[in-house]
């Protein structure tokens, strides 16, 4: 399973360092559809969408729509540019290596062929631009896939795409040369031969295995001049693409302007795009606000912050309602302040004032007159804007680490699960933004994909009597006797400090939930509360990622996945008696990162806290720093809760099996966990995902993934919380792009609306 991940947001470059428990190195990195990065895993606008699910089809369909201002081609003007914000310059504009991230995918979407890209439900679909048909012709003795290819399909030096570029994929990614630096095989190991069909238009697959997910395959597809030889795939396409085919191509990479240009490309046989260029330009995401208001950017993921920045700008009747005019004795004429600060200077003098005090105040108030200028020139800038919003195929997590201590108990695991209310939990974050508060019910597909199901059945709803009742059948007991710890020492389940903790003075970073000097009404006292002071003011999002989807979207700034507003209230509800067992007092090491865009994060992570005190768990939350929190931490194994996020998959078979792997011994004595960072998995769930990926009939396929998620959710290592919010700020006129929730948007229909003309009820599928 493809950021935010765990986006769902982590960020790095290159693997992950070697660590006591280590990765795999048989990692996976984000598919077309879901290396956006938290991702702009979608699908064409233009394609519509599939037939709507019966009632009695568990999958449903998607929480919410996407948001892209759709309009029909014939509105859209012809050319412009588009700036469009990304988190970074890409590393590598190879999306098979370990450091690729959401702008590596975001340009290979525009200028590389894909064979299939997700719809608006977050299922594959053919893009038929680059295919005319796929199919399994046979099964026995072996599968066999014919691809039938667009006849007008040309790379951009004019050589027909074919099965060259099909073979030479295959070998760069098979595994079965190690002098090709890649990050994942998954499904391409599983290919026998790739031989030309009956034409040079047709591709002959055979795989060895069956390989129910055989369309994930050759999206994207890089031509044979990339794929041929491991230094033309190692180093070659690091920094630039010779040969592309979509309906854009590369331009430029601009590391010094940090800026990637895109140009309409004249060889493009499908429907001409709209705008001449797309510039990707680097802005983080704390400063996108301030990009948008003044006028350098079109198009930008943002942060609830910045939402409401713009959503204040809109409801704005003129330029001098702000609120920073209360403060001021200028607010009413800033547009003539310099004559207000001359009588304010006069009157003054008269009452008695110095001459350099009275200049003094003119100068701070003259100061103060410029900031609200500025102020209202940017509102005045967003009202140009709209904030569209979706929910992000990429869900928020509690990750429980099940390796050693407490929750290497199942029924401690458990007795979390059973003690959190979840839909408290998605209401916090997602109802003020007006999306809906649904939590997720599935690890291996989200609401609206077809091997979607509710399966948290499997384990219960919230229930604070049934956690005490697990709790005590594990042997924790209230008012058990707890051993004086020596200094350095921590609770059962905390692992030992890292150096990089961060230090709130005394406490060295942590605070036990249900012993945080709380008064009677559960409100902190004045001196603890500024003691345990959260940093961050911008709510912006980050998400924490493993090897494949950690170090790189740290990178990217996706977000470690929670958006709670600021200020949430925690749950109502008094602890539990402490719980001890050996002697040993029942707290656990929720570690969150502490940088100042993790704000709604450690919210997030209080409100757990809460709900677990009231069943007798305490937590000690440590504060991390953003660069080790998912390195050094999460992948190492040194928490007990985390909060981090995962794309969606629309091949759960494939992409999930790494995450949810049972981990084995590896030949150096260390634990290989693959993507599995809770480190819990079983027998079972491995050879249900086995099952489901040599399945060629997708209802079988489909209930062996539902069965397979139904055993995570009993095993209690992680429990799915909520779908994650997506807000993207656009120009009005831009149509076609926005929050595009699952689907891949289809590049060459973006652009700017024709003047006079208004956004359609939907995207026209032809031209």
């Amino acid at each position: 399973m493809s950021n935010d991940g765990p986006d769902s947001a982590l960020k790095g470059r290159g693997e992950l360092r070697d660590q006591p428990q280590r990765t795999s190195r048989r990692t996976t990195t984000d598919r077309a559809a879901l290396r956006s990065a938290a991702f702009l895993t979608a699908g064409a606008l233009a394609v519509p969408l599939l037939a709507g699910c019966s009632s009695d089809d568990p999958a449903g369909k998607p929480l919410a729509a996407q948001d892209v201002a759709p309009a029909a081609r014939e509105l859209v003007a012809d050319g412009g540019t588009l700036r469009w914000a990304v988190d970074d310059v890409p590393e590598t504009l190879n999306t098979f290596q370990s450091d690729a991230d959401a702008a590596t995918t975001r340009i290979a979407q525009a200028v590389l062929p894909s064979m299939y890209r997700m719809d608006a439900a977050g299922r594959p679909v053919r893009n038929a631009d680059y295919l005319e048909s796929a199919k399994v012709v046979d099964t026995e003795p072996k599968q066999v896939v014919v691809y039938k290819l667009n006849q007008q399909a040309v790379w951009s030096d004019g050589r027909e795409i074919g099965a060259a570029d099909f073979a030479a994929q295959w070998r760069a990614l098979s595994g079965k040369d190690s002098a090709y630096w890649t990050a994942r095989n998954a499904g391409y190991d599983r290919i026998e031969k790739i031989e030309r069909g009956a034409n040079d238009l047709e591709v002959k697959v055979t795989f060895a295995r069956p390989y129910a997910d055989w369309q994930s395959l050759f999206s994207p597809l890089y031509p044979k001049d990339v794929m041929g030889t491991p230094d033309s795939f190692n180093d070659g396409a690091r920094r630039k693409l010779k040969v592309t085919a979509g309906p854009f191509a590369l331009k430029k990479v601009d590391r010094k302007d940090d800026q990637v240009t895109l140009a309409r490309n004249p060889r493009w046989w499908g429907r001409p795009a709209k705008l001449s260029e797309i510039d990707l330009m680097a802005v983080p995401r704390d400063k996108r606000a301030a990009a948008l208001a003044a006028g350098k950017i079109d198009l930008a993921e943002i942060d609830p912050s910045a939402a409401e920045r713009i959503a204040l700008a809109d409801r704005a009747k003129s330029g001098t309602n702000t609120p920073l005019q209360g403060a001021s004795p200028l607010a009413g004429s800033v547009g003539g302040g310099r004559v207000a600060a001359k009588s304010l200077r006069s009157w003054a003098l008269a009452h008695g004032t110095d001459e350099d005090a009275a200049d003094d105040e003119v100068r701070a108030l003259e100061k103060q007159r410029r900031k609200i200028a500025k102020y209202q020139k940017q509102q005045q800038t967003l009202r140009g804007f709209e904030v569209r919003k979706s929910l992000e195929p990429a869900f928020t997590q509690l990750a429980l680490n099940g390796s050693a201590g407490p929750l290497a108990d199942e029924r401690v695991r458990r007795a979390v699960a059973r003690a959190l209310d979840r839909a408290a939990l998605a209401e916090a974050v997602l109802g003020p933004l007006g999306l809906p508060a649904v939590p997720v019910g599935s690890h291996l597909a989200l609401s609206g994909q077809a091997d979607y199901a509710d399966n948290s059945g499997a384990i219960g709803g919230q229930d604070t009597a049934e956690a005490q009742a697990l709790l005590a059948d594990a042997g924790w007991v209230p008012g058990g006797p707890v051993k004086e710890q020596k200094k350095g020492e921590k609770a059962a389940g905390a692992k030992g400090r890292k150096a990089d903790d961060d230090s709130d003075g005394g406490d060295d970073g942590t605070y036990i939930v249900g012993e945080d000097n709380k008064g009677a009404d559960g409100k902190d006292t004045k001196d603890h509360k500024k003691k345990h002071e959260h940093q961050g003011e911008d709510g912006s999002k980050h998400l924490a990622d493993g090897k494949q989807y950690g170090e790189k979207h740290l990178k990217q700034g996706g977000a470690p996945g929670a958006y709670a507003p600021k200020g949430t209230a925690a749950p109502a509800g008094a602890a539990a008696a402490q719980l001890a067992k050996d002697g040993k007092a029942l707290t656990l090491r929720f570690v969150i990162p502490s940088g100042a865009g993790s704000e709604t994060l450690r919210t997030v992570a209080d409100r757990i806290s809460r709900m677990l005190a009231r069943v007798g768990i305490r937590t000690d939350i440590v504060k991390v720093s953003d660069d080790s929190y998912f390195k050094d931490h999460i992948a190492a194994g040194q928490y007990d809760l985390a909060l981090y996020s995962w794309p969606a998959s629309a091949f759960p078979a494939t992409d999930a099996r790494p995450i949810y792997a049972k981990p084995v011994p590896a030949a150096d004595g260390s634990l290989d966990v693959e993507q599995n960072y809770t480190r819990v998995g079983t027998d079972q769930v491995d050879q249900l995902f086995d099952q489901a990926m040599a399945s060629l009939d997708d209802d079988e396929s489909r209930d062996l993934i539902r069965k397979a998620d139904s055993r995570i959710w009993a095993a209690a290592g992680s429990i799915p919380l909520y779908q994650r919010p997506q807000l993207t700020a656009a120009k009005r006129d831009v149509v076609n792009a926005g929050a595009f929730g699952f689907q891949t948007p289809v590049y060459e229909d973006m652009g700017f609306l024709k003047k006079g003309a208004k956004p359609s009820a939907s995207a026209s599928s032809d031209g």
